[in-house]
């Protein structure tokens, strides 16, 4: 497991990681801070609910965040070897219109994933308050 420190985690400076939550689940706390579609707010929502999701909603934000590592790869991988056709500059033209739309679809899904275990939150909050 690589180090939340190294890669693209270096460039998220405002994320707050408690040492248990880093310990506990350090490849979602990777894959969290690596996201090119979150901000820092974004980021931190996600590493505070991390101890209250279920496994199968820790799963689900394992998936959409995996699909979108894999996703930015493989634009990578496709303009990297268009970039010897059509020229430097047209290449990172095309690069960043193809990360912007990635992006806005993945900010988008997230955002409806997000809505739904703030929801979800609420309802475990509530239901433990009742108990």
């Amino acid at each position: 497991m690589a180090d939340p420190s190294s890669s693209g985690a270096s460039l998220q400076r405002n994320v707050h990681i408690p040492p248990e939550t880093q310990a506990k689940f350090p490849e979602f706390i990777e894959l969290i801070l690596g996201s090119e579609s979150m901000n820092d707010e974004e980021r931190q929502y996600w590493v505070n609910i991390l101890p209250i999701m279920t496994p199968e909603q820790r799963e689900s934000l394992r998936d959409i965040l995996t699909n979108e590592r894999m996703q930015l790869q493989a634009i990578d991988a496709k303009y990297a070897a268009d970039a010897a056709k059509i020229g430097n500059e047209q290449y990172e033209k095309a690069l960043a219109e193809e990360r912007r739309k990635r992006r806005m679809e993945r900010t988008s899904a997230e955002s409806a994933n997000r809505t739904r275990e703030e929801k979800a939150a609420d309802d475990l909050l509530e239901t433990i308050e009742h108990s």
